[in-house]
């Protein structure tokens, strides 16, 4: 039985600027539909070589935004996993060896500008 990820939905406080955040990471637009009367819009984009799109919109999840994302996966965990799948060796790499500065601006699609 093949499994497949292909929609997750992501709460936003901002639709626009998030939009704007992904294409501008290079997610493809599949869609941007509002619905006026019904105070309704999702908004679909799809990460470059990537099976799986994100939802997000007005009306689509009652979840709130938040800084921190409530589930992530790491490059190692991925690569970990396809091993087990496929059993070839897992492709590592080791953790930065310094860390950013707590003065750094990290911009996020659902909080705007949010200092680590």
């Amino acid at each position: 039985m093949k499994l497949k990820l292909e929609v997750v939905v992501l709460p936003v406080s901002d639709v626009d600027v998030s939009r704007e955040f992904y294409e501008a990471l290079g997610f493809r637009l599949d869609a941007d539909f509002p619905v006026s009367e019904k105070n309704f819009r999702v908004v679909q984009l799809t990460p470059p070589g990537s099976e799986c799109s994100i939802i997000f919109g007005d009306g689509v999840t009652v979840a709130q935004a938040s800084a921190s994302p409530r589930s992530s996966t790491t490059p190692t965990a991925c690569s970990t996993t396809r091993a087990r799948k496929t059993g070839s060796p897992a492709r590592t790499r080791s953790a930065p060896t310094t860390a950013p500065s707590p003065h750094s601006a990290t911009r996020t699609a659902t909080a705007g500008y949010s200092r680590r």
